[in-house]
């Protein structure tokens, strides 16, 4: 039981807090600019830009991916602003119409470019790749602090750790900025806070989680990890950096519960197969914020 448990499930799931966690950070702001809808145009935007970094390094390492995103990114901001000046249309109707295109050229061009050896095919995008991410070496807990051992552990991990630290980093450093930027932009320009550049941090940050999260839980469910913690968080407390630690603990409490109930929920009803863990980690997300909303005791100041 617990060499399976070690082997199996601690990997993918320490694999799927780190996710949370990264994506709830940014997630904060995103809700509190009532921006919500950055974090799924961008986990879907990202698409074109990681294939095409894929055909033309041949890798999926983190560097070429990230760049390939970023370059998407700013390509989808710019043809956002074309079409928004030229077909006279509202910002919201631009933004659909450019993120849905672009993410189906992407998984036209995914489907084309013979990416399946190195799981970028269709369905790993779309739904990631959780359970694979296992860790065969691993036969007890000494496995923990035994190198030759964690050498084998799943390259996701470490990559997730790293963002993750990267994400905290930026947050602590432009933490002023962002808090000033976001609830009074007006006195931030004024102030020589440079909200332009601080949001189109925050848009770097975002595309940085969302590169690094949908490998292993897709690029649809990623979303759920950007606003459902932060936007559960927002109905606890009234207080930024309070907010900032009940989405964490949030982020954590879906991917470990989400994981546990894919893996074993199933099983504990009689049913023999396990459910996508992917998709429970959002479903978990998901009953996470409707308890805020019945129970949160900052509801009724919204």
């Amino acid at each position: 039981m617990l060499i399976d448990f070690l082997q199996l499930s601690l990997v993918p799931m320490l694999i799927a807090v780190l996710a949370s966690m990264a994506c709830a950070l940014p997630g904060n702001f995103l809700v509190l600019r009532q921006q919500s809808l950055i974090g799924d145009a961008v986990s879907h935007v990202v698409l074109p830009g990681v294939v095409g970094a894929f055909v033309v390094t041949g890798t999926i390492a983190t560097a070429p991916m990230l760049i390939g995103a970023a370059v998407a990114a700013l390509f989808a901001v710019g043809l956002i602003e074309i079409i928004r000046r030229l077909g006279k249309v509202e910002p919201g109707a631009a933004m659909g119409v450019v993120f849905t295109a672009l993410f189906a050229a992407g998984v036209v061009w995914l489907e084309q470019s013979n990416s399946a050896s190195v799981h970028l095919d269709v369905e790993h995008v779309l739904y990631g790749n959780l359970e694979s991410l296992i860790w065969l070496d691993a036969e007890s807990w000494a496995s923990l602090v035994n190198p030759a051992a964690l050498a084998t552990v799943p390259e996701q991990l470490g990559r997730l750790a790293w963002v993750m630290a990267v994400v905290a980093i930026v947050i602590w450093v432009l933490w002023r900025p962002l808090v000033i930027g976001t609830f009074d932009p007006a006195f931030a320009a004024s102030a020589g806070a440079r909200p332009g550049l601080t949001s189109l941090a925050l848009l770097v940050v975002v595309a940085l989680s969302a590169v690094a999260a949908f490998e292993a839980v897709g690029a649809i469910i990623v979303v759920a990890m950007f606003i459902c913690p932060a936007a559960a968080a927002r109905l606890m407390t009234n207080k930024l950096h309070t907010q900032v630690a009940w989405s964490l603990g949030f982020a954590a409490t879906a991917a470990i519960g989400g994981y546990t109930l894919a893996a074993w929920g199933p099983i504990w009803l009689g049913f023999e197969n396990s459910v996508s863990a992917a998709g429970m980690i959002a479903t978990t997300g998901g009953l996470i914020l409707l308890l805020a909303c019945c129970f949160g005791p900052c509801r009724r100041s919204r």
